[in-house]
């Protein structure tokens, strides 16, 4: 099974879950935005931050990399 078919397969509810939940806890602010300013104002130099960079921006990784194969694919 191929890597598009594996992300074909996933359900957009898991993905729409995974995002609401890991993607944006904590929820007040969100850690991504959080990691995300840091990143852009230059502030993401501990490990552990970029840690959280990645395990909070997996989910929405994944939503933009099922969407890009859903619209690439013949027939959605």
């Amino acid at each position: 099974m191929s890597l598009t078919d594996t992300l074909a397969a996933i359900p957009w509810p898991t993905v729409a879950v995974a995002c609401l939940t890991l993607g944006l806890a904590p929820f007040t602010p969100p850690h991504i935005v959080e990691k995300l300013g840091m990143l852009f104002s230059g502030k993401l130099v501990k490990p552990i931050d970029w840690f959280d960079l990645f395990f909070h921006g997996a989910p929405w990784g994944l939503a933009i990399a099922k969407a890009a194969v859903m619209a690439t694919r013949p027939g959605g």
